[in-house]
């Protein structure tokens, strides 16, 4: 089958983790043929060139979010019009409120601006089809007067009426860098603009996250009926009510700022109502994918918030490679059973001031103890947090060379990955009895998955996907609680019995979840399942042998299924192929009928 794989600054880039399990589900899923249709956040990234691609990587195409070219096309009276009713009905769809009406059912209100919403935008992107690309119509003077008659209609949302020419300008700005995918050539039948194939020839759509990556898709089904598949591991929708200071903020929640989001500082007008077209999106991506697949049940339960269908969600866990740690996972017995380990990416979110008050206490009842912190600062906010936490360490424990307990040195080390006492990441968490984890935030915790597959026994905060990650085989405290947390550290390093049990459970539990093949496995039969459900429209490939999936699963009945009038439909194109009458093709219904 052809897999038309759509990222958002992952994979093919060399650049960040996310698209680390893209390039294993491609290398995993080598039956399978991928387009992969990528576009990047950054010039950096973009210069930083691509992973080494596997051979089922039959094409790749690729295009720039972060900046666009008007491409000069100058729209006739006609094509104008056109622009302005559409880009008006989107805006309108973000402006107008929700007036209470008694005469409608519940939701009538919210489901007709839905439609309003993805009418207009695919109104767009048939413009953007017949006529060339929209860059120019939306940074023109006719897209920001559309939307000021938006704001400035009756019903409007306060905050949008409140909007002057400065927050017009910005809105229209982000709204033009968001429907950017509108305008690529991604959406041909045969040809695209690379002399290769378009979306529209692949069986299906796997977008990789919401937002941009799912735009193409949203647009393939649009055009062609190709069925979207959409994978969040972060949903996007949160990442942008997080980055702006908009929309709800479950405690515990975490995930990396959006590129596009304005800031917090930004106006009320420009947040609200840029928050209105990432919502709108979300709802509408959300309503056309075949089917939706979370990380975990934190990220199900964000998606259902906004807007999924809780019959099209079926969770996925990240898939994770536990060869490297099968070592450590195997030799228990070499942990330093005074020694606790935080491993992970310095920053604030993380909270190690929570756990240095925390081990202070803990060095009173236990004063052999030790802390070992390895990791890497983020960004130049990062480098700041970690140097105030050495400060914090040099404070709480001074050289007790002089002490009843004396070490010789601060009981606090700094490490990074790399270094003498911790070469490899499997090392550092060998490098200890006990592994913390101390964060506010946090979405996925891919260090905790880590150290389970190493077999350590854990102390973890109760945030983002933790107590579904750990389930049971850890010990869990509310996050700001450096007491609780320094309490379940001394029962774990007292307890060595304990500590193998729930070691040995950990890595159970993360051999059959948590791995690369459980995720390859799941994805694969996510694939056949929806692609069975939707035939793709071409019969015969070029050489002439029958397209796997391109006679409808009905034709294997008994009946008129098999007959001539069944291989026409099947066969016909351009386009999709039309089924014969709706019938019950359930192999108890086929029995039935044999009778």
């Amino acid at each position: 089958m052809r897999i038309g794989l759509l990222t958002e600054g992952g994979y093919p880039y060399l650049s960040g983790d996310a698209g680390l399990w893209c390039d294993r589900l491609v290398r995993g899923l080598g039956q399978h043929e991928f387009d992969v249709y990528a576009l990047s956040r950054a010039q950096h990234q973009e210069e930083a060139g691509w992973v080494e691609l596997p051979p089922q990587v039959s094409r790749m195409r690729t295009a720039p979010l972060w900046t666009a070219e008007d491409d000069g096309v100058a729209y006739g009276r006609r094509a104008r019009r056109r622009f302005t009713e559409s880009y008006g009905e989107l805006v309108t769809a973000l402006c107008e409120g929700d007036p209470p009406d008694p005469a409608s059912p519940p939701g009538a209100a919210a489901a007709a601006q839905a439609d309003r919403f993805a009418n207009a935008l695919y109104g767009l992107a048939e413009l953007a089809r017949d006529e060339g690309g929209l860059v120019g119509a939306l940074r023109s003077e006719s897209a920001v007067r559309a939307l000021e008659r938006a704001c400035r209609a009756p019903g409007a949302l306060r905050t949008a009426r409140e909007a002057r020419v400065p927050e017009l300008l910005a809105v229209a700005a982000h709204l033009e860098r968001a429907l950017r995918p509108l305008s690529l050539d991604w959406y041909g039948d045969e040809a695209g603009g690379d002399g290769g194939e378009g979306l529209g020839a692949v069986d299906l759509c796997h977008a990789t996250s919401g937002g941009a990556a799912a735009l193409p898709g949203l647009l393939a089904r649009h055009f062609f009926d190709v069925p979207l598949l959409v994978t969040e591991y972060g949903v996007r929708l949160r990442t942008h009510y997080l980055s702006s200071g908009t929309g709800p903020s479950p405690a515990g929640s975490a995930t990396a700022p959006s590129a596009t989001a304005p800031s917090a500082e930004a106006a009320p007008a420009v947040r609200a109502l840029v928050a209105a077209f990432h919502g709108r999106l979300a709802a509408e991506v959300y309503r056309q994918a075949a089917c939706v697949t979370p990380g975990n049940t934190h990220a199900r339960r964000w998606q259902e918030r906004c807007g999924a269908d809780r019959a099209k969600l079926r969770t996925v866990y990240p898939g994770m490679e536990a060869s490297r740690f099968a070592e450590v996972g195997d030799s228990l017995d070499t942990a330093d059973p005074h020694t606790l380990v935080w491993v992970g990416r310095v920053e604030p979110a993380k909270d190690l001031v929570s756990l240095l008050h925390a081990f202070a206490e803990l060095r009173q009842e236990e004063p052999r103890t030790r802390l070992r912190i390895i990791g890497a600062p983020a960004g130049a906010e990062g480098q700041a947090y970690l140097g105030h936490c050495k400060v914090l360490a040099a404070q709480l424990f001074p050289d007790e060379a002089d002490g009843p307990h004396a070490v010789g040195d601060n009981p606090v080390s700094f490490e990074e990955i790399g270094g003498p006492e911790a070469p490899t990441l499997a090392e550092a968490y060998a490098a200890g009895a006990v592994v913390v984890l101390s964060s506010v935030v946090e979405g996925f915790p891919v260090g905790l998955v880590e150290a389970m597959f190493c077999g350590r026994a854990t102390v973890s905060t109760d945030v983002g996907a933790v107590v579904e990650v750990i389930g049971g085989t850890g010990l869990v405290v509310p996050p700001r609680n450096p007491r609780a947390l320094a309490e379940a550290c001394v029962a774990l390093l007292r307890d060595p019995e304990r500590r193998a049990r729930l070691g040995a459970a950990a890595r159970a539990r993360a051999l059959e979840l948590f791995t690369v093949e459980q995720n390859i496995t799941a994805f694969h039969g996510i694939y056949l399942e929806l692609v069975a459900r939707a035939p793709v429209r071409r019969f015969l490939l070029d050489d002439g042998d029958p397209r796997p999936f391109a006679v409808p699963a009905e034709a294997c009945l008994p009946g008129h299924w098999t007959g001539p009038d069944a291989r026409a439909t099947a066969g016909r194109g351009p386009g999709r192929a039309a089924g014969p009458p709706a019938r019950d093709t359930s192999p108890i219904a086929a029995t039935e009928g044999a009778r």
